[in-house]
């Protein structure tokens, strides 16, 4: 490359009156070639595995500094401990403890109802996973214990468990008649009554399935860890959880609605249970329990006045050091009121029953049962590490520190599978408890071991006390807790303003959710979200660019009014990458905004044939042939010259652009597409000229042969580059004048000078 041609004048800067800057440029117009040729670059570094390995190796040294960073990685707890404040750090915790204990009794206690199992499993899944956390997990600040969704998924996987083959419910019957006495004996006329009294172990099946399904969602999260996949979440979109959560809880109140009412319905399992379970519950409601209809209604209005008119006020909520622990509070009075007006025997209203005071002993999880699980765990896996991860991460941006979702995957497993051995299911975030955490002064993990102290004592000691508890109290605690997951429907008009696409994926997953079940309503919405985003790939937008008056800037004509097309030149943008999936959309739409080649091939082919038709025809019946000469027509009548009735079709360009500025990568099939998009174009002589390749695309190019067809000088640094050289060679060929045509870009001049109709020399000036 000559000194003249690298020759060129930096940007200038000039401060304007209005206060604008002006950029002056002057360069050479570069085609790729003649750039690299300049200004020499490099490769772009590329790692091999032998390299990655050698440097992984590298990092695995045996030093004290390497085995320390292994430890606070492992056990995240060390770390935050060490520079634990107790002054400042100590009371926060305390309190936030404290709060978030009282909010564990009640909900542990609903939600442990909500898997269909005793409530008293779900007082231990908010005391043992909480403790294993502490040790593992990366968030300060959420809540780990019981939660609606994933008690409700518990639920379906234990009732779908019972219908297993596999497992079998054995029926035990005892004969608890009184002895038969000498004297009944003598008289034959009375025969002794025998009492069976039947159970079965079905019970004890339910903890066994949860208790697999647990360990199981544990060792899924754990090879996710180990595997570095937690990255996976991404894929479970904002709109795709909010929809998903929202149909989970219209299973949540339709569960809990049958406990307000005091009546009985069938449990289902599958596709459409939600549609029988309510057709159960309106055939049953004229035996409506009037008392636990009452009790449900009071104490739903209690829990919803204080939580919206007192621990939610924007005027009241600051002066409280910790919320109203009303939830608490109708526990408390509910249980008092059943126990002394003995409202199980007097009204028929269901109680709790028996809970037993200590600690389960450690049972190793039923593994033969983990074949018949394994779908169900893992979507109960994904679930609540999602919705985890998302509440810890929303949290730590408020504090300021990061938590690593790899180190959080390890984290609920170890805490999944370490609890399945105490009786505890599969556990989550709490989105209520973790916000209250945090907002009453919750500062690290130690909030957890507070709560985990008050339910150790409620275990203990104060268990039995709740055995009059009515049931329905639980239910209204449960259906006011859902009201947050019920306003996400209020997120649905701005969702329709910001995307027509997150919308259809909210509801479509809010649809199958409900009308089918919790695990397929989520598989439906992963595929409903990955279609999408193969929708989106596979059709990209595309546009043709025009020149904005007076710059070098191109922008799409269909938004830009003022962007003008350079005459017989189109310049094409295709917003994505060239591969597998893109190739056909991306050949269709560049013949439909430009030119179908195959067509202008056919439509030439046959005009040509027309007219040598008609000159054969002509030639035949004339007397006389000259090229330029007059002849007379046969019939005697007037001279004429051979002029046919139609033309060969112009094609109105000669050039196309392609933007490649918005190619992320191309593969095989992408440069296979090329290759025939630039022999089709070469075949009707329209030129094709690609412009701002990444280095990756020209990489790909290279190692293809695909410059075996296409010259490297039709590769260009920019979209200006292409087209001032397109105007070099073609934009004056049919021109005998040197003023630029209508449309040229105003900030080049460009002279073309022909002799006897060819191109002889051009000035491009810039």
């Amino acid at each position: 490359m000559s000194s003249d041609d690298v020759e060129s004048r930096e940007s200038l800067l000039d401060g304007q009156p209005n206060g604008h800057a002006k950029v002056v440029v002057e360069r050479p117009v570069f085609s790729q070639q003649k750039f690299d040729e300049g200004f020499s670059p490099g490769s772009r570094p590329q790692t091999t595995l032998r390299e990655s390995f050698l440097k992984s190796c590298r990092k695995c040294q045996c030093s004290k500094d390497c085995f320390l960073g292994f430890l606070y990685k492992i056990l995240p707890f060390i770390g935050i401990m060490k520079d634990y404040n107790i002054r400042t750090d100590l009371t926060g915790d305390i309190v936030s403890g404290l709060t978030v204990g009282i909010m564990h009794i009640p909900q542990g206690m609903a939600y442990g109802m909500l898997t269909t199992l005793d409530p008293v499993y779900g007082l231990y899944t908010s005391f043992f996973p909480v403790i294993i956390y502490f040790f593992f997990g990366t968030s300060r600040h959420i809540s780990i214990g019981t939660f609606a969704v994933a008690c409700l998924m518990m639920g379906s996987a234990i009732e779908k468990g019972l219908k297993s083959p596999s497992v079998h419910i054995v029926t035990t019957c005892v004969n608890v008649s009184s002895p038969v006495s000498v004297s009944n004996l003598t008289n034959q006329s009375s025969m002794p009554e025998i009492m069976l009294s039947c159970s079965d172990n079905t019970e004890s099946v339910k903890l066994q399935i949860a208790m697999a399904v647990t360990f199981m969602v544990g060792l899924i999260q754990l090879v996710m860890g180990l595997t570095r996949l937690g990255f996976i979440t991404t894929y479970l979109s904002d709109p795709l959880i909010s929809g998903f959560t929202t149909g989970a809880a219209c299973h949540v109140f339709t569960s809990q609605i049958k406990h307000v009412f005091g009546i009985s319905t069938d449990r289902y399992s599958g596709a459409f249970k939600l549609i029988y379970t309510y057709r159960d519950f309106f055939t049953n409601i004229p035996h409506t329990n009037a008392v636990t209809l009452i009790a449900s209604v009071i104490c739903m209005a209690m829990i919803y006045v204080v939580k919206e008119y007192i621990n939610n006020n924007p005027k009241i909520k600051p002066k409280l050091k910790m919320p109203v622990p009303i939830e608490l509070i109708a526990v408390v009075l509910g249980t008092v009121i059943a126990y002394f007006i003995n409202i199980e025997k007097e009204y028929g209203v269901k109680i709790v029953g028996n809970i037993p005071t200590g600690l389960p002993v450690p049972t190793v999880p039923n593994f033969s049962l983990m074949p018949e699980v394994i779908s169900d765990a893992f979507a109960l896996a994904i679930v609540v590490f999602a919705i985890s991860v998302s509440m810890g991460k929303i949290l730590a941006r408020r504090h300021g520190y990061e938590i690593e979702s790899n180190q959080e995957l390890l984290a609920y497993a170890i805490t999944n599978m370490g609890s399945s051995f105490f009786s505890s299911f599969a556990t989550s975030a709490s989105l209520s408890r973790s916000l209250i955490q945090e907002h009453v002064g919750g500062v690290t993990q130690v909030t957890g071991l507070v709560s985990s102290a008050l339910l150790l004592l409620v275990l203990l000691v104060l268990g039995p006390y709740f055995r009059t508890l009515p049931k329905c109290v639980l239910a209204a605690i449960i259906i006011v807790a859902l009201k947050g997951m019920f306003r996400q429907f209020l997120e649905l008009p701005q969702l329709w303003k910001l995307s027509k696409i997150d919308f259809l994926i909210w509801i479509l997953s809010f649809l199958a959710t409900v009308i089918l079940d919790v695990d397929l309503g989520l598989l439906c919405g992963v595929i409903v979200a990955i279609f999408t985003i193969v929708y989106r790939v596979q059709r990209p937008y595309v546009c043709v660019l025009g020149q904005m008056p007076g710059t070098d800037i191109y922008r799409d004509i269909s938004v830009y009014k003022e962007a003008t097309e350079i005459p017989r030149v189109k310049i094409f943008r295709f917003e994505n990458a060239i591969f597998f999936v893109s190739v056909e959309h991306f050949k269709n739409m560049l013949f439909k905004y430009t030119c179908n080649p195959r067509h202008v091939k056919q439509d030439i082919a046959a005009a040509e044939y027309k007219i040598r038709k008609e000159k054969e025809k002509f030639e035949k019946i004339s007397y006389k042939s000259s090229e330029n000469e007059v002849e007379l027509n046969v019939t005697g009548n007037t001279v004429t010259e051979f002029q046919p009735s139609v033309e060969v079709p112009d094609v109105g360009l000669d050039t196309i652009i392609l933007d490649c500025s918005t190619w992320s990568f191309i593969d095989s099939m992408g440069v296979k597409a090329l290759i025939s998009v630039v022999n089709d174009f070469r075949e009707i002589n329209v030129k094709i000229h690609l412009a701002f390749c990444k280095a990756g695309i020209r990489e790909m190019l290279e190692k293809t042969g695909f410059f075996s067809c296409l010259d490297r000088d039709n590769l260009f640094v920019s979209v200006h580059d292409a087209v001032l050289h397109a105007l070099h060679q073609s934009a004056y060929a049919d021109s005998d004048s040197d003023s630029p045509v209508d449309g040229a870009p105003t900030s080049t001049e460009v002279v073309v000078r022909t002799v006897n109709g060819e191109t002889d020399n051009t000035d491009v000036k810039s």
